[in-house]
C-alpha cells in the first residue's frame, strides 16, 4: 500500500495521491487522472495525476526515456490514453481533441524549421493552419518577432539563425494563436548555455494569469529556474510532486541556517533555541536546522544582541535541486516508491 503524506505542508509524494484543495485552487487548465499509456507490454506513462492552474509552469523531470515526452503528446491528443483521462483548458484529449488542439501551443524537442523559409512566410505558413486571417498573422508575428528579440533582416532565412534563435522562432510560432495552454518538450535540448539562457527567459515571461505551462527536461538547472511545480518521473511513474521548497522540507528535512560571527564565542550553541538542532559548529560560526526559521532567527539574532556578541550573517544555507533529486531516486530504486 503507498503512502501518502498529511496535506497540511500541501506536498504531493505518490501518483496516485494529491494535496491539491480543488476548494481553494482556480480552475485547472490541465488535469489529468490515472492517466495511462502501453505501447504492447511496455508502459510508457503509469497512472499520472497532474493538475495545472492558471498562472502555473509545470515541470516534468527525468531522464531521457522517463515518459516525459509521452506525456506531453497525450496532453496534446497526439496519442490516445490505454486508461484514465486528461482535460486540457477544459476539453477532454480523446473526446475532443480537435478543441484541445485548438487551445495549445506545442512546441517538439525536434521542432522542424524549413530553413529556406524567411521568418515571415514560415509564421504566414503556420498561421494560416490556425485559421488566423493575413491581417492578424501580420500583426501578432511582429508583435511576438519584437518581444523575442528576433527582427532580423527580411531575407534572412532560417538556415542562419542561431539554435537559440531557432529555438525562440519556433516558440513564437507556438503562440501565434494566442493558446491558454503551452506544452514545451525539451526546449533547451542540445544547446549552448547562452541560447539555453535565452530560451528560458523567453519562457519565464510567458507565465500569466491566463496561461499554464507543462515543460519537460532532464534538466535539473533548468527546472529550478523555471517550475512552480515539479514533477519528477521515473519508468514512466510520477513519483513524486510539489514546489521546490515542498520537495526540499520533504526529502532534505527542514532549513539549515548558517550563523557566522565577527569573532569566536564560547558556549556559541546556548544561544540557539531549544526546538533548533545544530547540524556543524565551528569557533565562530554554527549550522542549525528549523522547521520555523521565521520564528526563531529573530530570538537567535536577539540573543546575541542581549549578549553583545557581533553578528556577521544569518542566512539560510542553499540546497540544490539536483540534492532532492538524488535522494528521491535513491529511495525509489531502493524501494520503488520514492517515499
Amino acid at each position: 500500500m503507498e503512502k501518502t503524506l498529511s496535506c497540511e505542508n500541501r506536498l504531493v509524494v505518490a501518483e496516485s495521491s494529491s494535496c491539491y484543495n480543488p476548494r481553494t485552487m482556480p480552475e485547472p487548465l490541465i488535469e489529468t487522472s490515472d492517466l495511462t499509456k502501453r505501447f504492447g507490454s511496455f508502459t510508457a506513462v503509469d497512472g499520472a495525476n497532474l493538475r495545472v492552474a492558471p498562472g502555473e509552469i509545470l515541470v516534468l523531470l527525468g531522464p531521457n526515456g522517463a515518459g516525459k515526452t509521452t506525456t506531453i503528446r497525450l496532453l496534446a491528443s497526439i496519442l490516445r490514453p490505454s486508461q484514465g483521462w486528461a482535460r486540457v483548458a477544459g476539453y477532454d484529449v480523446v473526446k475532443e481533441a480537435i478543441q484541445v488542439r485548438r487551445r495549445i501551443g506545442l512546441l517538439t524537442e525536434h521542432h522542424g524549421l524549413y530553413t529556406r523559409m524567411q521568418a515571415s512566410e514560415y509564421l504566414s505558413f503556420f498561421g494560416s493552419a490556425y485559421g488566423l486571417d493575413a491581417l492578424g498573422i501580420r500583426q501578432r508575428s511582429q508583435a511576438l518577432l519584437k518581444d523575442f528579440g528576433l527582427e532580423a533582416p527580411d531575407n534572412l532565412r532560417l538556415g542562419h539563425y542561431s539554435k537559440g534563435m531557432r529555438q525562440k522562432l519556433a516558440l513564437v510560432r507556438s503562440l501565434l494563436h494566442d493558446p491558454p495552454v503551452l506544452l514545451l518538450d525539451e526546449p533547451t535540448s542540445a544547446m549552448d548555455p547562452a541560447s539555453a539562457r535565452l530560451v528560458r527567459e523567453s519562457i519565464a515571461r510567458l507565465r500569466s494569469a491566463e496561461r499554464a505551462l507543462v515543460v519537460s527536461t532532464h534538466n535539473l538547472g533548468e527546472a529550478e529556474i523555471l517550475a512552480d511545480h515539479i514533477a519528477i518521473i521515473r519508468r514512466g511513474r510520477v513519483i513524486v510532486q510539489g514546489t521546490a521548497e515542498q520537495l526540499r522540507r520533504q526529502f532534505l528535512g527542514d532549513p539549515i541556517m548558517e550563523l557566522r560571527l565577527a569573532r569566536p564565542v564560547d558556549g556559541g550553541l546556548s544561544y540557539l533555541p531549544p526546538d533548533t538542532r545544530a547540524v556543524a559548529v565551528g569557533p565562530d560560526w554554527v549550522r542549525f536546522q528549523t522547521s520555523h526559521p521565521e520564528k526563531h532567527n529573530p530570538r537567535v539574532l536577539g540573543a546575541m544582541a542581549q549578549a553583545n556578541v557581533p553578528v556577521l550573517t544569518l542566512s539560510e544555507v542553499g540546497r540544490s535541486l539536483e540534492e532532492v533529486y538524488l535522494e528521491v531516486v535513491r529511495r525509489f530504486e531502493q524501494d520503488g516508491s520514492g517515499q
